[in-house]
């Protein structure tokens, strides 16, 4: 009798799990964990704050005439790549290599959470961290920067989405083939620093001569920039916005390919 008055809560607790529910406590958790490491934090929260500076002074050291850009048109996409890369890729590699060193995704893997709601509530924090401060560089560089409305405003977003959902991907492949939190790091260099300089964020593909700019859209934070950037200009064609859509889409489609072939989810020895 008192065996069943004891089990039966927890198997109605159980139950009443649902996938949602069990990402939140994971996301909060993670919360939790990333406020108390500040080197990751600093990075994630500073860093993309502080690139757009450096971004406004290049741009106004640019030639963008016959390009249609503006200042303002150069800067607000890269801005919003910025966050991309530190406040989610950069972050989220450093979080999923070190719940791997510390067994804690080996762990969760015994339980009822499956492996895609493990590596999304990881993901959140970070993820709503870039979403919100994709939002207020937006809405600092509308006051600052006199940048105006968004010619098609549906590119911008798309563009944002896409970029939210690929870069955790990213994160969790460039994590899938580091031993360490310390190699993790320097793993995701090569990426962040290509980005970084070729893909739109930084210098303009406009501006870039034609052979090289083809190779560089496509990077994959190359269609995010274009889109967020002919979003606000209005000079992204319909064609153009399918082909640059489909180069986003195929980054996801390796990313989530890459994740489910190579992920590890225990430490390698």
């Amino acid at each position: 009798m008192s065996t069943m008055t004891t089990t039966r809560p927890v198997a109605e607790r159980s139950a009443r799990t649902t996938p949602a529910g069990r990402m939140r406590a994971l996301a909060r958790a993670e919360l939790t964990l990333l406020g108390r490491s500040k080197g990751t934090l600093f990075g994630a929260l500073f860093l993309p704050l502080v690139m757009p500076f450096s971004v406004r002074q290049a741009a106004e050291g640019m030639d963008l005439k016959g390009t249609g850009l503006s200042v303002g048109s150069v800067v607000l996409p890269g801005a919003i790549g910025f966050s991309l890369l530190f406040a989610v890729y950069s972050a989220l590699v450093n979080v999923y290599a070190a719940r791997r060193e510390e067994l804690v995704l080996k762990r969760l893997r015994t339980g009822e959470v499956r492996d895609a709601e493990i590596l999304a509530g990881a993901a959140l924090p970070s993820v709503a961290i870039g979403l919100v401060q994709s939002v207020l560089l937006t809405a600092g560089c509308l006051a600052l920067l006199d940048v105006g409305a968004p010619e098609a405003p549906h590119y911008a977003v798309l563009g944002l989405v896409l970029g939210l959902a690929l870069w955790p991907l990213l994160a969790a492949v460039t994590a899938s083939f580091s031993r360490s939190v310390e190699s993790a790091q320097v793993a995701a260099m090569p990426l962040l620093f290509l980005s970084f300089f070729g893909s739109g964020a930084m210098v303009p593909l406009e501006v870039l001569p034609d052979p090289l700019a083809r190779i560089c859209e496509l990077l994959p934070l190359s269609p995010v920039i274009e889109l967020i950037r002919g979003g606000w200009t209005g000079q992204l064609s319909f064609t153009d916005a399918l082909g640059t859509l489909a180069t986003a889409v195929a980054w996801i489609l390796i990313g989530v390919f890459a994740v489910r072939r190579w992920f590890r989810w225990e430490p390698r020895r």
